[in-house]
């Protein structure tokens, strides 16, 4: 054991070791859309340029360190909006070319944490997280059940989120399929009915809340 101990301490300065490996983090992932993200042409046709301007995209770490810190526990996530349906990865043309964002971090984190949460986000979403205007805290919580396709997410009284799996009768035109993927790298995602989605906080000069639709994902996240 202490020749391993040893070897492995020689990897590391020697830099055989990955760096990724040291900031290796897992969790769950929650996104809701104000757009039906499964859902058939005809209705997304009728949504496009108009709906899907807003998202809630959610993170719960379960294990593992970002920055140097270690943030099992904590969630965090990035609410946004754009001057155009947030449509990557479908078969119309947009061009969500100016998005601004929220993020809201855990209040239980320090601020060594709070400043990696940030830094994941933003590693995490890319583009989307560009231009970030302001960071909020709040009480976070992310549970989800992907048997049943119930997952609920709540920041505060700022963002919430839950929804159900999809049914037989959320089926309407029989054409539907995941029309907009994850706007994230993620796993195992699957799309989900949401009940309900709102954005009650302060920083993107709209608020939101949207019920009964198509428009979201659970998933889980390795990086």
């Amino acid at each position: 054991m202490r020749y391993m101990a040893t070897l492995a301490s020689w990897a590391v300065a020697l830099g055989f070791v990955s760096t990724s490996w040291a900031g290796q983090i897992s969790g769950e992932y929650l996104e809701a859309r104000t757009c039906d993200v499964y859902t058939g042409p005809c209705f997304a046709n009728g949504e496009v340029g108009i709906a899907g301007k807003e998202a809630v995209m959610a993170w719960r770490i379960d294990a593992g360190t970002w920055a140097g810190q270690d943030l099992t526990g904590l969630g965090v996530a990035l609410i946004i909006k754009s001057n155009d349906t947030l449509g990557f990865g479908g078969s119309f043309y947009v061009k969500p070319d100016k998005i601004t964002g929220v993020i809201v971090v855990d209040e239980q984190a320090t601020p060594e944490q709070k400043a990696a949460l940030i830094r994941f986000v933003k590693d995490s979403a890319g583009d989307l997280a560009k231009d970030v205007v302001k960071v909020l805290d709040a009480p976070i919580t992310l549970t989800n059940d992907h048997l049943s396709g119930k997952g609920v997410f709540t920041a505060g009284r700022l963002s919430k989120i839950e929804t159900r799996a999809l049914a037989k009768g959320d089926c309407v035109c029989t054409n539907e399929t995941v029309f907009y993927p994850p706007l994230t790298k993620v796993d195992n995602a699957h799309p989900a009915y949401t009940l309900h989605m709102t954005f009650e906080g302060r920083g993107l000069d709209r608020t939101w809340s949207t019920v009964n639709k198509r428009s979201a994902f659970l998933a889980t996240f390795e990086k």
